[in-house]
């Protein structure tokens, strides 16, 4: 794979949802050979729902696999996101539901985490990445009997991942990276930060049972969704001086799209991340759901009413 795969549904520029119009764009960094990000922003269950994921492989001499680690991430997220999304949708405002969602959202970490290593699995036993089946394990008493243990560290890569309903957000993070939610009132709000980056160590979907460490976050919605939810790589924070200046901009960002509107903010959403790119010497990725005013649905849903 050559570059960074971006699903946000068919034709050109940003993506109608129902509700919401898809935000998404990625840069390669700086003297880097190919890009290990890998993203997807896709509507579901006719657009009463959103998917949003992004993926960072690790990069590193290590970690020369991480590109195939981040495209399965998105990939097994994806799928299994779906599913509970159209769940999501149906349960709608109907709270006596959202506990059974939020039981559903506790287990799907795990489904992601056994499938990305299932695919791991099978791609180091058919190619190893180490040209051995990696490193064996003793047990308690040093002896070395047990089954060879592959070593998935080639394959790393972080996770973050969101599902978006008019009536609640769920959301994911394993590893770097940052989900933002831009209120009504253009204040910006990190449900999953943990505080500055101290550095380029990362919790990994190739640690041993990764869903242990997986941060997650619902959020009913009384008063109607947020109007901007944005996910990017670490690339992007990492490009300004500080975490305000990267705030500033996903408030920004939420500014331009309601006063120029989306297709706006993503012709220019290229020139932005390669500027951040260029900063921070790493990939760069965003993705992004964008509420749509009333009256331009109205407008959609017309000319959907008049196709063939």
């Amino acid at each position: 794979m050559t570059g960074p795969e971006t699903t946000t549904g068919p034709g050109p520029g940003p993506a109608a949802a129902g509700p919401w119009a898809l935000l998404s764009g990625a840069v390669k960094g700086v003297a880097k050979k190919y890009s290990q990000d890998r993203s997807a922003a896709l509507p579901v269950a006719g657009g009463r729902a959103v998917v949003l994921a992004v993926a960072d492989g690790h990069g590193s001499a290590a970690h020369f696999r991480s590109d195939l680690g981040a495209s399965w991430a998105v990939e097994e997220f994806t799928a299994c996101a779906a599913a509970f999304a159209r769940e999501a949708a149906r349960v709608g405002d109907d709270a006596a539901g959202w506990p059974a969602l939020r039981e559903e959202a506790r287990r799907l970490p795990q489904r992601v985490a056994h499938l990305w290593h299932e695919r791991a699995l099978y791609h180091d036993v058919n190619s190893p990445a180490h040209g051995v089946r990696s490193r064996r394990s003793a047990d308690r008493t040093g002896h070395d009997d047990r089954p060879d243990v592959p070593d998935l560290a080639a394959y790393g890569s972080t996770l973050i991942g969101a599902v978006l309903t008019e009536h609640t957000l769920f959301c994911w993070q394993l590893g770097d990276g940052d989900i933002v939610l831009v209120d009504d009132g253009g204040a910006p709000h990190t449900p999953l930060s943990t505080g500055p980056d101290m550095g380029d160590e990362t919790d990994s979907l190739c640690e041993p049972e990764p869903w242990r460490k997986m941060r997650a976050h619902w959020q009913p919605f009384t008063g109607g969704a947020p109007p901007c939810v944005l996910l990017s790589t670490d690339g992007l924070s990492k490009s300004f001086a500080d975490h305000q200046g990267f705030l500033d901009f996903a408030t920004g960002l939420g500014e331009r799209a309601a006063g120029q509107g989306v297709d706006a903010v993503q012709a220019q959403l290229p020139d932005w991340l390669a500027r951040a790119a260029k900063y921070s010497g790493d990939d760069t990725t965003l993705v992004g759901a964008i509420a749509v005013p009333a009256q331009t649905q109205q407008t959609q849903q017309t000319q959907r009413g008049t196709e063939w």
